[in-house]
């Protein structure tokens, strides 16, 4: 139970979630366990220390059985952004990979995971739930990366390049890729 870059916290109280929020902001923390009785309780709990945001993204492969890879921040990234208001999670998957990319004739497939992290900003923590959605695009479509987000650059990437991109990218997107080869979504 007891590791240099791991966290286990046994209690539950307003001042045990602070503790976990600080710690796992250490560097070399990797890893924070809270153990209780009550999933319900403990999620309420730390959530209430959290803004949610919820985003939707997409994995998506062309007809040469390339992935999508965008460059954002000097991290290899999949396109995925904020839930409008009154917007479905796959209609905001879509619109996110067109307005990242440029793409224009993309088609969504089937749900393929969901993904949280955190951050900060200021002195509020936000927790991002991503849902990740499999993709195609079809046809030669000129890709254009949309520099506003930050993005600036976008490549096909062959399914056996795949890991030599992972270790430039957050740790999510090997989560992703593992899932879809997991479930027999991609072959490689």
């Amino acid at each position: 139970m007891h590791h240099d870059d791991a966290i286990f916290i046994d209690e539950l109280d307003a001042h045990t979630v602070k503790t976990m929020i600080h710690e796992m902001q250490q560097a070399q923390v990797h890893a924070g366990v809270f153990y209780h009785r009550d999933l319900n309780e403990l999620k309420n709990a730390v959530l209430k220390k959290f803004s949610v945001i919820r985003a939707a993204g997409g994995l998506v492969r062309n007809d040469f059985n390339k992935i999508l890879m965008i460059f954002r921040r000097g991290k290899w990234d999949l396109p995925k952004g904020k839930l409008d208001p009154g917007e479905s999670l796959e209609d905001c998957a879509v619109r996110e990979v067109k307005e990242e990319t440029g793409l224009t004739g993309v088609t969504l497939n089937s749900a393929l995971t969901i993904t949280y992290h955190t951050y900060r900003e200021g002195t509020k923590y936000v927790l991002k739930e991503s849902h990740w959605f499999t993709m195609n695009a079809s046809g030669e479509q000129t890709l254009t990366p949309q520099t506003e987000e930050d993005i600036t650059e976008i490549k096909w990437v062959d399914f056996h390049e795949i890991d030599s991109y992972l270790p430039k990218a957050f740790p999510l997107i090997s989560d992703i890729i593992e899932t879809a080869k997991q479930k027999g979504l991609i072959a490689f």
